[in-house]
């Protein structure tokens, strides 16, 4: 199976180059998602299996006050690149967010729940899963939530930085959510890739780390397992205000995932284990 791969340096892009080296990966001098019609181009000139979008815009806050560019690279790019997987035939696999719902509640949110996102960037998602679906091709978007790894901008880096210089550290206990290694993320793309291609039938669906935990526990956890002796406080998410809202439940119910690809929620413990380990080598 050829695939080919929008994104280089980001988390699951990084996770997929290691996990299939053979891949075409596009990074933004050869795609840039600021221009669409480029992004479709290139698909069109590939004779790919199948293709992967692990690129998008991930500044939260930043997409607040520019959500024009956001939603060029969130909505529009991705659906330019499902047009022209569609028409070539060959499946098209996107990754989102959970934070294309509200946040509601306490019940981990089914991929047929209603979306109704609370920030931007949510809404810039949202709309590059709607355009996915009108392409009208075999595609796969996949929500996740809270991607963790070895590399890039995370929580895991964020928090192990600043529990070398501090004591103490106030971290959010109101948001719940499944921590989720990126190196599950690609697995979870190349098997689902795999499937699709043999006639599988793709849709929405959701993967995300088990068990559902809060930011103020993922960050002990994290501290606990570097033997660093940084002490977290809990606070509610009202003390730490963001110019994005972010949603308080992240929860997100895998299960039709799992049955549809026989794939369950990855440990988000052994995925930090693992992260930890890189990390010091």
């Amino acid at each position: 199976m050829m695939l080919l791969v929008f994104g280089k340096t980001g988390q699951v892009a990084r996770e997929l180059q290691r996990l299939v080296p053979a891949a075409r990966f596009l990074g933004r001098d050869e795609a840039d998602l600021m221009d669409p019609a480029a992004c479709a181009a290139a698909i069109a000139g590939f004779d790919a299996d199948a293709v992967i979008n692990a690129a998008a815009w991930t500044a939260v806050d930043k997409a607040e006050t520019d959500e024009a560019t956001a939603t060029l690279v969130n909505g529009d790019a991705p659906t330019a690149m499902a047009h022209a997987a569609a028409a070539k035939g060959v499946p098209f696999l996107h990754v989102s967010t959970d934070y294309v719902f509200d946040g509601a509640g306490n019940l981990p949110f089914r991929p047929d729940h209603p979306t109704a996102p609370v920030n931007a960037y949510g809404r810039s998602k949202l709309t590059g899963e709607i355009g996915v679906r009108a392409a009208g091709g075999s595609h796969l978007i996949l929500r996740t939530s809270w991607v963790v790894s070895a590399h890039g901008a995370n929580f895991v880096k964020t928090m192990l930085r600043l529990g070398r210089e501090r004591e103490s550290l106030n971290v959010v206990a109101d948001q719940i959510g499944g921590p989720t290694p990126a190196s599950a993320i690609a697995e979870a793309l190349v098997i689902a890739a795999d499937a699709l291609c043999a006639g599988a039938m793709g849709g929405t669906h959701h993967f995300a780390g088990t068990p559902d935990t809060s930011w103020a526990e993922f960050a002990r956890k994290i501290m606990q397992m570097a033997d660093l002796p940084c002490r977290i406080e809990d606070i509610p998410t009202s003390a730490y205000p963001t110019p994005a809202q972010r949603p308080l439940n992240s929860r997100l119910d895998c299960s039709a995932f799992e049955a549809a690809f026989g794939i369950k929620r990855p440990e988000w413990q052994a995925g930090l284990t693992d992260i930890m380990k890189e990390q010091r080598a």
